[in-house]
């Protein structure tokens, strides 16, 4: 005490008293679930726009992949790689037009067909992005993504918004539970018209009609012929370019 006044030592000291915006124990509670969405928008949003990034395109695949992977595996890495350098190059990545880069590689961000797609843009000199998620078994960014496009996220949701958002195109690799749940995320969006029209390819078709019956769920009146329609197929990194092209994909002008 001090003039007979009472300390304020545990004023000062109380969780109360803290700075809302300096409590971590606060801002991740439950009551401030929407604040967390809101901050993991508003993060990557604010890079983005200042990397310029008006559109990407979006590659997903099994992280399991490997460079030098059994069977088909390596295949599909090199692949991947390939069309990473491919769209980097002729879909207007490399450079700025009026500020703004456009069809700019964007992945999930870790190991596997993701590593594939952002080394191949590492291999042109083009930026490209990694949208990591947190995960009971830490995953890493990969080594090359642009470290100031890398972003993580603790929310599926958000992340998958941020990869939704500014697609032109959708290029799936082969892939197990993730890429699946992606894939119909953004098939969904298509046949219910929330998302633009973009084109989706499918890389490897005997992968994928082995994993997925498409005409099963024509024939069965699950889907209408339309929908159908929003998939195609594509074996080389060369023709799923092609056909991104032939699909509607907007390219500036070389």
């Amino acid at each position: 005490m001090d003039n007979g006044k009472p300390s304020n030592a545990a004023h000062l000291a109380a969780p109360s008293y803290r700075l809302a915006a300096m409590d971590q124990d606060f801002l991740l509670g439950d009551s401030m679930r929407g604040v967390r969405f809101q901050l993991e928008y508003a993060k990557a949003e604010e890079k983005l726009r200042l990397w310029g990034v008006r559109s990407t395109i979006v590659v997903f695949g099994s992280a399991r992949v490997r460079e030098n992977g059994p069977g088909r595996h390596a295949f599909w890495y090199e692949e991947a790689r390939s069309f990473g350098a491919i769209a980097s190059k002729h879909g207007g990545a490399l450079t700025a037009t009026s500020g703004l880069r456009d069809n700019v590689i964007a992945t999930g961000g870790g190991p596997g067909i993701m590593e594939a797609a952002n080394r191949g843009a590492f291999d042109v000199g083009a930026p490209s992005i990694g949208f990591n998620i947190t995960l009971p078994h830490e995953q890493e960014p990969n080594s090359y993504s642009t470290p100031d496009l890398t972003f993580r996220f603790h929310y599926f949701a958000m992340r998958k918004m941020h990869l939704a958002m500014r697609a032109n195109a959708l290029v799936v690799f082969p892939g197990g539970f993730g890429t699946l749940d992606e894939l119909f995320e953004m098939l969904t969006l298509r046949q219910t018209g929330k998302a633009p029209p973009l084109p989706i390819i499918l890389f490897d078709k005997e992968y994928w009609q082995s994993v997925i019956k498409f005409d099963a769920l024509l024939e069965h009146g699950m889907v209408s012929e339309h929908d159908r329609k929003l998939v195609h197929f594509a074996e080389t990194a060369e023709e799923t370019w092609a056909t991104l092209v032939e699909n509607g994909l907007v390219v500036p002008a070389e």
